[in-house]
């Protein structure tokens, strides 16, 4: 019977640590459990979102210097959300060369 308890409290403790954290609603030390947010990124995500929530994550990336679709993409693995959802990389933008020329 006790080794069952300790598996439920496991799993749940592994469920805790993978849950998303929403870039608008957590608090610093949950920002800070994100792989990719130092200090310094936390307080600029902080500062900005003390002005006005994050509508969606190109606004996220306009406002917080230093994050592109790379670091974004990154951090959404991590667990952040924008208003509850995950980071999508855009379908439509161009191929790279490099992408074409493997194609052929």
């Amino acid at each position: 019977m006790f080794k069952k308890i300790f598996a439920f409290i496991a799993a749940m403790s592994l469920v805790a640590a993978f849950a998303a954290v929403d870039v608008n609603k957590g608090s610093a030390a949950e920002l800070d459990g994100i792989k990719g947010i130092g200090p310094a990124t936390n307080k600029v995500i902080m500062t900005e979102r003390q002005k006005a929530e994050f509508k969606n994550w190109d606004d996220l990336i306009s406002r917080v210097k230093g994050l592109g679709d790379k670091s974004a993409a990154k951090l959404s693995e991590g667990g952040l959300t924008v208003g509850g959802t995950s980071y999508k990389t855009s379908a439509t933008a161009p191929a790279k060369p490099a992408d074409k020329a493997a194609k052929k």
